[in-house]
């Protein structure tokens, strides 16, 4: 709405008003971002496949009962709340998914996964996380302190 349209529409007051809303709707964007599973996002109309990890999938339950797939999902939206996300695109997988390392606040979601034993290091395609994966192994935390199977292998028994 031009200034000219709301000079003849509103008074002062209101127009004040109306240009304040419309700066803060401009000034301060919303990134729509989703979290997929454990380690697939949605942002900005991109769904984006973390690079270098391989989360248990959605329902996916350990031998021990350990719901591993709805508690990676929800540690990497709780990662994710609140913070910047940027991804930084390294390649396409089979399914047209942009594999990226991606970062909220700066903090690598992919090796924030893997150390918190919520993914594993998927070291087909990578060792950057092999170091993160052997100190959550050696303190038992999330599926390496679970009778968990790898979501690869998971995957290969549906």
């Amino acid at each position: 709405m031009s200034r000219r349209v709301l000079a003849l529409v509103l008074p002062v007051a209101k127009r004040r008003r109306v240009l304040f809303i419309l700066a803060c709707i401009f000034a301060f964007p919303v990134h729509a971002q989703t979290v997929i599973d454990g380690d697939t996002i949605k942002l900005d109309g991109t769904t984006y496949r973390i690079h270098g990890i391989d989360a248990p999938e959605t329902h996916q339950i350990c031998d021990d009962g350990y719901p591993a797939g709805i508690e990676a999902t929800a540690y990497l939206r709780a990662m994710m709340r609140d913070r910047r996300i940027t991804c930084e695109p390294k390649t396409t997988d089979r399914y047209g998914r942009t594999v990226a390392l991606c970062r909220a606040d700066g903090m690598d979601l992919g090796e924030a996964m893997v150390r918190a034993g919520m993914a594993w290091a998927f070291t087909r395609y990578s060792r950057d996380y092999e170091l993160a994966e052997s100190a959550a192994r050696f303190e038992g935390r999330g599926v390496h302190g679970r009778n968990c199977k790898p979501a690869w292998e998971q995957r290969r028994e549906r």
